[in-house]
């Protein structure tokens, strides 16, 4: 199955497709009050910029009309498709918004760097909202003995489907460390199965499944300060660190014991129909390693399936146990740029239960707030999501995602490709890095 078109939203959200830097900049402006576009700054205004746009639109205007309902504060979002260039454009003018969904912990630096940010802490109660949020959320909006960016909801990729039945009816136990993993994978093979579904497959953005791998390996080998200076390319992509991640990538994606169908069903497999190795009969493979967001594929691919019971997740476990479990994800970080007070206010209520309840009920997303009511999320799969996002002691945002385009959505989708082709892992490596040497 060819992802259909209603996917190509969610697959943007997740950090799958690449920027288009075709994308001639639309600009919408809707939300309980109407203005023109260079009327920014408005007493009883809070407004916000962001990208969304349909579903995730109509949830954000159901938590505007719950913030006014409340607070009596009119908010007027306004809507790109190049936020980047819209928000410099207006930071150059002198009139940023107010609020700006912003892509994440590296443009929140960025943007703190240049003295453009308010310091949450300043004015939120940060021991009520660390209790809120938990370690990882504060650890992640945090910069620079100040506090400036707030998740509101977030998307997790750490995650390995397995179908319980086949799991019971052969023996296998779900691995808890990255020994028993690699035991279990063994044991599979002994018993004539295949442990892994791979497919790295994605048009123009083919390879990007791979870097996720790579990604959750590196913060589970070489920690979360490690992985954010490979992020800023604050160490080389040749570091025996580095390095590290993709050789244990390797062992398993260039075995033709592990993964079925081998190198050649890897780079021709479409990401969203690998999946579906779990469920033929007998199943073709035991294991996927993918983010949430792949529940969607499983659905309209196997409709009789149910989700939380033929098919489930664990999660994809710890190698060194000095850095614990991280968990790999993406999500929505809201930050501030002016420190009215009406915006403040709307900060505040973006933190709570309450309005990240609307938000994530709406669209199937996971809360920061670990005060949300579980009943907020559609199924038990969703809850269990949820719980072990408040129990991560650790976030970490998409790498690729988090790299400027040239290697983050060219040269690391393009590496994965040469490396699962055969290869040698220096020639990859030292190519990652001459591109990087050009971008940073």
């Amino acid at each position: 199955m060819q992802p259909v078109a209603h996917h190509n939203y969610n697959i943007r959200r997740y950090g799958v497709l690449r920027r288009s830097r075709l994308w001639t900049p639309i600009l919408f402006v809707v939300g309980l009050l109407l203005v023109s576009s260079v009327a920014w700054a408005q007493d009883g205004v809070v407004t916000v910029l962001g990208v969304w746009g349909g579903q995730e639109l109509e949830a954000f205007q159901k938590v505007m009309q719950a913030f006014t309902e409340k607070t009596g504060i009119q908010v007027q979002f306004e809507g790109t498709r190049d936020l980047p260039t819209v928000l410099e454009t207006r930071l150059q003018a002198g009139n940023p918004p107010d609020v700006a969904a912003i892509p994440g912990p590296g443009a929140m630096k960025q943007y703190a760097d240049r003295g453009a940010l308010v310091d949450l802490s300043q004015y939120l109660d940060m021991d009520a909202l660390a209790d809120d949020l938990g370690p990882a959320w504060i650890e992640l909006g945090s910069y620079a003995d100040g506090f400036y960016g707030l998740m509101i909801s977030a998307d997790i990729k750490s995650l390995i489907w397995y179908r319980p039945d086949q799991f019971a009816a052969k023996g296998y136990e779900v691995p808890t460390t990255w020994a028993e993993l690699e035991a279990l994978m063994d044991k599979m093979v002994a018993n004539g199965d295949t442990p892994w579904a791979i497919g790295v497959e994605s048009g123009a953005a083919s390879g990007w499944p791979a870097t996720d791998w790579i990604e959750d390996i590196m913060l589970r080998t070489a920690g979360p300060q490690v992985y954010d200076q490979w992020v800023a390319h604050e160490i080389s992509w040749t570091d025996p660190r580095v390095r590290e991640a993709w050789e244990i990538f390797g062992k398993i994606v260039r075995n033709s014991d592990y993964v079925y169908g081998g190198a050649a069903a890897v780079l021709s497999t479409n990401f969203g129909d690998s999946v579906n190795d779990l469920f033929t009969d007998p199943p073709r493979a035991m294991m996927h390693r993918q983010a949430s967001f792949i529940t969607s594929f499983i659905r309209d691919a196997n409709p009789d399936v149910v989700i939380g019971e033929d098919v489930s997740f664990f999660l994809f476990p710890p190698i060194k146990e000095e850095h614990g479990n991280p968990m790999l994800g993406a999500g929505d970080m809201l930050a501030q740029f002016n420190p009215d007070p009406e915006a403040v206010e709307f900060m505040k209520f973006m933190a709570t239960a309450e309005a990240q309840a609307i938000w994530v009920g709406e669209l199937g997303k996971l809360g920061t707030n670990s005060k949300i009511d579980p009943a907020v999320y559609p199924d038990d799969l969703t809850r269990a999501m949820a719980e072990a996002l408040a129990q991560a002691e650790i976030f970490r945002f998409d790498g690729s995602d988090s790299m400027p385009a040239a290697v983050g959505s060219g040269a690391f989708f393009e590496a994965p490709l040469m490396y699962v082709g055969g290869e040698d892992l220096d020639t990859v490596l030292e190519y990652l890095e001459s591109v990087a040497q050009e971008t940073y």
